[in-house]
């Protein structure tokens, strides 16, 4: 099948109405009252308090008897039930509390059920189970179903009721009448519908039909012809498969059939809708309101199916009732194909429809009754060992459950002490008999017994030995050595009793569902448990299997796996790019520019333009080497191109394959300021354009396909190249150098810069074909720069103005992030409201940024304060999520306030007026300041367009610190002043008054700096901390530092954590660079050697080193290459960072210990980890417990010395790939007049170099006494890095899960 996420249909699919002809509610509305007629036989409950409120007084609005049901207040598991006498269709309900008394319920439940027997919990939009009820005793609460029930019983189960009074219910309940046409499926029968002609070929099929099914296999559709076509339906492991092919016989030699699957979990003995619609290869298949949307295989567009369909199973033929796969053992009801109602043709016995086996048409009553564990920690149901049998004990029973721990069985037998225990662990079965305190046998069964469906177990003991059976697998055997009897004592299912000594429990209380329980091969009545007349239960549901598939549909986005436990999931986000509880938010920036303003320099990265948006990551090149920071995206074309011989007929064709998608393409494109593509284009006596009607011959298809015929600049409506563009070209009767058609070689390289058009999909040449004719061209890569959202801001001066865009979508998950600076106490950031739910993040007060919404459960208010004002003038960045897991609030370095959302509450806000930013709806306490980079789900928002339409805000942000100016570099935080501005350097490695002078020390080989993160009982109170609050971590390190050094092996830099992990950088013994990661405990580290030189030579060398989960981007000097690690593990509860020698080893790899015996001699400069800088803290807090020195440290000049050489280098790195093309005929200047001046230049350059060394190193020494002096005068600024690296203890470990978010706030 070909898969496609969304699929634009330009056909419509004519649609046949399958339920016209079986209701008869089709000819009115359907919201009659169902329940006033009813006699009173109809109306049952768990118990009653008094005969005035027995069940039958619970109609609305009546007033007789104790005016409504009320339960025994003994009553543990209250439930009110309603037969309805016939299957109806049920659209809504209303409920009251008992007239005239303090009784009324809250908030309840509702089962539904065909039978009275196997109950299934009505749910509503976002899978919510429960109902909201009343708030005093005679008001009436009515709730319009989202979907109708077609079912006969009902039952309502209180969860809440007013707690100063008790249980008090009155009910109504509005529908129609449902009828249906039902064939019932025993396993071994199906029905054949077979066609007037040899085959039936269709272009469009639709095909309706209701089933349940008691099994997890079976086949309900299937029909094929000679060609290769087929169509088959099934149930496969519980989940509905569609196999459909058209016209590809390859599919039958090329192994199993590929199939579109829905839902899970099908095997409950409940309805469920399906609908398939075809028109051509265009399918929508769908499973109870889930629409699957594809392709068909093939290449026909009609479907032929040779003599007949097949429903309930697949038939040999020639032989009626054997079956090729296993058929479908339930009921099916109103079964159309293509308008034709199979079921009532069989009824009626018409000749189209063949019977095979026994089908009948009235669906038989299920015979599995089970019972739910609702509790991992307090369910459990006793019953008492039955008398012993002469076979021996033996216990049977099925069990289904996503939990990959808990108890099925534990009985204490009448040989003291023995006791038999069956359990799931880890997802496999075990059982344990243990016949003293020392001394047990175990034998384990199964793989992934946790899968959510049904297993079947069972013991016994026979022959002195226990077998234990799962499913059809082989038993497995413990020997013994007495009989085993059960005694007198009770046998525990699911837990055990508080304080129950003889149940044992190594593991959890089972969660899930069990049935089919057999003790001695009596079979146990759940029923008779219910009523308390069978042993003892607790937190247990009856007559009901409440399991849920919480992976379908799955809430892990951008492609993270899921996996569920019974009342939770988890999302796998390895390798997706993205991290959080459902694999939301982006691990990589959003441009190359918000890398470099991070520190980066140039090299590959990913990068992530929409954000946590559909679109994934792309790799890119970031040239950082210029003013502009360049983005480049490379294509499968790098080489020069030479074409001969293309006409227009048959033409030279070369399509662009770039390392993204169009779509990744297009959101870079969109987001950057300026974006252009090179074309080098050469030729001989080959045209571009006919000279003379001015066809084009040669032209290029634009990214969305469309033909172009400019060659250079911006303006796409003029035919010409850039020659023309620029009046030199070499004939000027012609817009290009090739269409004066020379026989020599002319060149028309031009830049494309018209960004709608970008980047080039295809290029065609037509005009190659004459006699000397030839073109030789070389496509560049797609680059561009600038961030058009990064900057981008909008100004509030007036507390009623706002601006307005379209309301959010109603989305899973919802993430607003934005930049603010203001001066005023308080003000609303943003707001959308609907009826009753909304979003707000606001300034609360000038501390407190709060963080309000209510998707339906009420509203959640997180609250993040700062220790010192927000209000200062000063840039603060704000994040705000919301998912299905969790919401969270981040501002600026704070420590993150999150919740967890309900595990069952509403999933999707429901919204619907415009989205207010920078006030609210009743232009009331708007906000007053600056807001800039404000993405709404990973959407730009352009705040500054948006501005220039709208009274009391200005486009654009007043200030030194608001534009993209590079004032402050190397992580440097610009802050505005009255008279202009000054760099925080706090977070930087350099200092200076634009951060960009270096701190460089040298070290002795006893020397060493180490900067302590945390101390133990930190880590181990952080460590519950976030195992209690599931907070999902990044793993990601960025490293940088300079050092010279002639020694090796020798230890650069360490970091440890208290749970034995390291990263290490080391010179090897030859001198090469080492990165060592050490991520787990057990097998083998990860090492990158980046470089095989050494670099042990006297000479300055600059290390970068990026992580993103498994990614490693390192730079060595001007060389960068990217690594891919075993593991995407975090560094847990970082211990320390070292420089120099390490004297405790024990923990690391013997050539990572040896060099860190040797230390390190040399000189380090300008290290940085994060957002610490060690080696400036070493200088700049002396006197801290963070932060030890050991040896000699002298301040040095290694990295200034090396400043000018460095940017040297730095202004001429190229970029990868990039085309040096040269017209042919351009002629060379003297090479060796080039050499000797070049020469005389390096000479000269040389002397004076040596005269001004150490002039340099003298003025140096003086500017280094200027330094200090300037750090005295900005003492503030120091005592403020000092208060953070005390503070560090208490957020280091949320630091790591958000270090480039709050780095962020630093580059402005």
């Amino acid at each position: 099948m070909e898969f496609r996420k969304s699929l634009p249909y330009t056909v419509s699919i004519i649609m046949i109405i399958f339920f016209s002809s079986s209701r008869a509610a089709s000819h009115y509305s359907c919201d009659g009252p169902l329940l006033s007629t009813l006699p009173l036989g109809s109306f049952e409950s768990s118990s009653h308090a008094f005969d005035s409120q027995a069940p039958h007084f619970a109609k609305l609005n009546r007033r007789d008897g104790g005016g409504g049901w009320s339960p025994k207040l003994t009553d543990r598991y209250p439930w009110l039930q309603v037969d309805l006498r016939d299957r109806m269709e049920v659209t809504a309900l209303a409920t009251q509390g008992r007239h005239g008394s303090s009784d009324w319920v809250s908030g309840y439940m509702l089962l539904f059920s065909d039978t009275g027997r196997v109950w299934k919990q009505y749910r509503q939009e976002d899978s919510v189970g429960r109902f909201v009820g009343n708030v005093d005793a005679d008001g009436v609460v009515q709730h319009k179903l989202p979907h109708p029930i077609r079912t006969r019983f009902l039952r309502f189960v209180p969860l809440e009721w007013n707690s100063s009074g008790w249980v008090g219910l009155r009910a109504e309940v509005y529908g129609c009448t449902y009828k249906s046409y039902v064939a019932d499926f025993d396993g071994r029968s199906s029905l054949l519908y077979r066609f007037n002609q040899k085959s039936m070929s269709t272009a469009k099929d639709v095909i309706s039909l209701r089933f349940k099914s008691r099994q997890a296999e079976g086949v309900l559709l299937h029909g094929e012809g000679q060609r290769g076509d087929h169509i088959s339906l099934e149930l496969h492991r519980g989940r509905l498969a569609l196999h459909l092919n058209l016209d590809d016989t390859r599919v039958r030699t090329s192994g199993p059939r590929e199939a579109v699957t829905l839902g899970s979990l099908l095997d409950d003995q409940h309805w469920h809708t399906v609908l398939i619609e075809r028109f051509n290869r265009q399918v929508n298949f769908t499973l109870d309101r889930h629409t699957q949307r594809f392709r068909t295989r093939g290449d026909g567009d009609t479907l032929e199916v040779d003599y007949e369909l097949s429903f309930g199973g697949i038939p040999l033929p020639g032989k009626p009732g054997t079956f090729l796969r296993r058929n479908f053992h339930g009921c099916m009801e109103n079964l159309y194909y293509n308008g034709v109602n199979i079921i009532d043709l069989a009824k009626r016995r018409k000749p189209q429809i063949y019977s095979v086996g026994n089908v009948t048409f009235s669906c038989s009553g299920p015979q599995l009754v089970a019972a739910t564990f609702l509790s991992s920690a307090s369910s459990f149901l006793s019953l008492p060992a039955p008398p012993p049998t002469p076979e021996g004990l033996s216990v049977r029973l099925q069990f289904r459950t996503w939990n990959a721990n808990g108890l099925l069985l534990s009985a204490h037998l009448a040989q003291e002490p023995q006791h038999l225990v069956l359990q799931i662990s880890s997802g496999r079965l075990h059982l344990t008999h243990r016949t003293s305190a020392l001394k047990t046998s175990e034998v384990s069964a199964g793989q992934r017994v946790n899968d959510g469906l049904w297993h079947s177990v069972s013991l016994s003991t026979r022959a002195m030995q226990i077998t234990m059976t799962l499913d059809n697998e082989p038993s497995s055997t413990i020997l013994l050595q007495d009989q085993l009897e059960s005694g007198d004592r009770f046998f525990f299912f699911g837990g055990c009793p508080a304080d129950d000594g003889d149940c044992t429990n190594p593991t959890t209380a089972f969660q899930g569902c069990m049935r089919l329980i057999l003790i001695n091969n009596q079979p146990i009545d759940f029923i008779l448990v219910q009523r308390g007349r069978l042993g003892t239960y607790n937190q247990l549901q009856f007559d009901i299997c409440g399991i849920r598939d919480r992976c379908l549909p799955t809430f892990c986005e951008h492609g993270g796996q899921c996996s569920q436990s019974w009342s939770s999931f988890q999302c796998d986000c390895t390798g997706t790019g993205y991290s959080g509880a459902t694999c939301h938010k982006p691990i990589y920036e959003a441009s190359c520019e918000a890398y470099r303003l991070i520190g980066s320099s140039s090299g590959y990265f990913s990068i992530d333009p929409d954000g946590s948006g559909p679109l994934g990551p792309m790799q890119v090149y970031c040239n950082m080497t210029e003013q502009n920071v360049w983005t480049v995206v490379l294509h499968n074309t790098t080489n020069a191109v030479k074409v001969q011989g293309s006409t227009l007929a048959r033409p030279h064709v070369m399509q662009f394959n770039y390392s993204a998608s169009p779509d990744q393409l297009h959101a870079l494109v969109a987001g950057s300021d300026q974006c252009q593509q090179e074309v080098v284009y050469q030729c001989r006596k080959s045209r571009l354009f006919n000279n003379w009607d001015g066809t084009p011959l040669s032209w290029w298809l634009d990214r969305s396909g469309e033909k172009r015929t400019y060659w250079g600049g911006f303006l796409p409506g003029v035919q010409q190249c850039s020659c023309s563009l620029d009046e030199r070209c070499v004939d000027m009767n012609y817009f290009c150098n090739c269409d004066a058609d020379r026989e020599t070689w002319v060149n028309d390289t031009g830049i494309l810069s018209y960004k709608d058009h970008l980047p080039m999909r295809e290029i065609i040449i037509g005009d190659t074909h004459r006699p000397g004719s030839e073109a030789v061209y070389n496509v560049g890569p797609l680059r561009c720069y600038g961030d058009r959202s990064l900057w981008n801001a909008a100004s509030f001066y007036q507390e009623s103005s706002y601006l307005h865009f379209p309301t959010m979508q109603s989305t899973l998950s919802v993430d607003i992030s934005f930049y603010f600076k203001t001066a005023a106490p308080s003000g609303v950031f943003l707001e959308n409201l609907g009826l009753k739910d909304f979003i707000r993040v606001q300034l609360s007060s000038p501390s407190t940024v709060t963080f309000s919404f209510d998707v339906g459960d009420g509203p959640v208010i997180l609250a993040a304060k700062s220790p010192v004002p927000l209000n200062d003038r000063q840039w603060h960045w704000v994040q705000a999520e919301r998912s299905v897991k969790e919401a969270s609030l981040q501002v600026d370095q704070l420590p993150l306030r999150f919740l967890e959302t309900p595990a069952d509450g509403h999933l999707h806000f429901k919204l619907n007026s415009q989205l207010f930013v920078g006030g609210s709806s009743s232009r009331q306490s708007g906000f007053l300041g600056c807001l800039r980079a404000l993405r709404v789900n990973g959407a730009h928002l352009d705040l500054d367009e948006r501005a220039k339409l709208t009274p009391g805000v200005s486009s654009g942000c007043p200030g030194h610190c608001s534009n993209s100016a590079n004032l402050c570099h190397n992580r440097g935080r610009c802050i505005e002043q009255s008279s202009g501005y000054v760099c925080d350097c706090t977070h930087s490695a350099y200092t200076g008054p634009a951060c960009k002078d270096e701190v460089s020390v040298s070290f002795e080989r006893d020397s060493s700096v180490t900067y302590a993160f945390q101390d133990s009982f930190l880590v181990m109170r952080d460590s519950s901390s976030q195992a209690s609050s599931s907070i999902s971590t990044e793993s990601r390190e960025n490293v940088a530092f300079s050092f010279v050094t002639t020694q090796a092996p020798a230890m650069l830099l360490t970091i440890g954590t208290f749970s034995q992990q390291y990263m290490g950088i080391i010179l090897a013994r030859n001198g090469s660079l080492q990165i060592w990661y050490r991520l787990h405990e057990e097998g083998k580290p990860d090492v990158l050697t980046p470089t095989s030189c050494s670099l042990a030579d006297g000479r300055l060398h600059r290390v970068r080193i990026h992580r993103e989960a498994k990614d490693v981007y390192v730079q060595v000097d001007q060389e960068s290459r990217k690594y891919t690690l075993s593991s995407d593990t975090e560094l847990n509860s970082v211990r320390s960072l070292t420089l120099g020698k390490v004297t405790g080893t024990e923990t690391l790899d013997e050539r990572v210990a040896v060099a860190g015996s040797r230390g390190f001699v040399g000189c380090f400069s300008s290290v940085q980890y994060n957002h610490v800088a060690p080696l400036k803290a070493a200088l700049l807090n002396r006197g801290s417990s963070l932060v030890t020195v050991r040896g000699n440290l002298v301040e040095s000049n290694c990295g200034a010395l090396s400043v000018s050489t460095s940017n040297s280098l730095s202004d001429h790195v190229e970029e990868p790939d990039r085309a040096n093309d040269q017209d042919d005929g351009v002629t060379q200047h003297d090479s060796a007049v080039i050499g000797g001046v070049v020469t005389a230049v390096v000479f000269s350059s040389v002397c004076v170099l040596a005269v001004m060394s150490r002039f340099l190193y003298q003025h140096r020494q003086a500017q280094r006494a200027a330094s200090l002096q300037e750090k005295e005068t900005q003492r503030r600024l120091d005592a403020a890095y000092h208060a953070e690296l005390h503070m560090h203890n208490s957020t280091l470990h949320h630091s790591t899960l958000h270090m480039r978010d709050s780095l962020r706030e630093y580059y402005i």
